[in-house]
């Protein structure tokens, strides 16, 4: 695969060319996808478009092995979950596209990683295995060359000092917060400093009542003073992210595309601004499944923005980024 040209695509021409080629790969190499493909019946022959192509149900990473016939994953990453939840596997068969994935789409939403210094409260992640975010960090803090960039676990006192002496010295600094750990941090310390990126990747996992995120980011944006509260729109089956730079209106890079289905009616596609079920188009996922059918409900806008607004069904929350609605 030319992964300079999935990387570098430019407009809806190139968009659906390598999505139908990367349909077709898929049906040829990837055995549950196909097996998903013929279930439901489709003539293969008349799938010329992206909004044509089936869209595997993402419940199937927990239940599969969904990888291309012939290869092995060189790492495998898992999602969160309570205890006697079964957590979703994703088979990675090359990390390098992984890598080359999310140092892409970081550099055009943030700029050049060296210039950044990234700091990471995310205690949850940290304490358990198979984290993808948690792998994205790593890469990126090494990349950095701020000496400053590292992870606080519970370290708040430090956490605050290295905020102070960033700001002083006007470094660019992102910092990445699990929901639960932003908000212990906020309960003692506040700092005036308008030019941080909060990353909030979302998540209480028991530790907090529940909250909205409306409610979340005013908090947050008041004890730093920044103007808005970033978030990413990723997940364990994706290979891709989508930002968002505030106010829970994300985008997404070029490889990557959010489809609206219906609710009702899960083969069939909503019209934007329309409230529907996300499907995801991830190029990236070349080697497991490029087109995942979500729990996640959104809208689409007429500029290709998204809005997250909650989850489909009762099934339990992961640690993407969202917040119960």
């Amino acid at each position: 695969m030319n992964w300079n040209r999935v990387f570098a695509i430019q407009n809806e021409t190139e968009f659906n060319e390598i999505c139908l080629e990367t349909f077709h790969f898929q049906m040829e190499n990837t055995s549950i996808y196909r097996q998903y493909v013929q279930y439901l019946n489709k003539k293969i022959h008349t799938i010329d478009h992206y909004t044509k192509i089936p869209f595997l149900p993402i419940e199937l990473f927990k239940s599969q092995e969904i990888i291309a016939d012939n290869f092995s994953p060189e790492i495998v990453f898992t999602s969160s979950g309570t205890t006697g939840i079964t957590t979703s596997k994703h088979l990675v068969a090359k990390k390098e596209v992984y890598e080359e994935s999310f140092r892409t789409a970081f550099e055009q939403f943030y700029g050049k990683i060296d210039n950044i210094a990234i700091l990471a409260l995310l205690p949850s992640y940290l304490e358990r295995t198979g984290s993808s975010l948690i792998y994205m960090i790593n890469d990126l803090m090494q990349h950095s060359q701020q000496p400053e960039s590292d992870y606080f676990l519970y370290n708040h006192e430090e956490l605050y000092q290295t905020l102070i002496k960033l700001k002083a010295r006007g470094t660019k600094t992102l910092l990445f917060g699990v929901t639960f750990a932003l908000l212990d941090f906020i309960e003692k310390y506040e700092l005036t400093f308008p030019e941080l990126i909060i990353m909030e990747t979302g998540g209480m996992k028991g530790k907090r009542k529940e909250m909205v995120r409306e409610e979340i980011h005013d908090l947050l944006c008041k004890s730093f003073q920044v103007p808005g509260i970033h978030s990413e729109y990723g997940m364990t089956e994706l290979l891709s992210q989508g930002y968002s730079y505030g106010n829970g209106i994300f985008r997404h890079p070029n490889w990557m595309k959010i489809l609206i289905r219906e609710t009702n009616d899960p083969l069939t596609l909503a019209e934007n601004k329309k409230t529907g079920a996300i499907n995801v188009i991830d190029l990236a996922n070349r080697y497991s499944c490029s087109f995942i059918a979500t729990q996640d409900l959104g809208k689409i806008y007429d500029d290709g923005s998204f809005e997250v607004l909650g989850r489909f069904d009762q099934s339990d929350i992961r640690g993407c980024n969202l917040l119960v609605q």
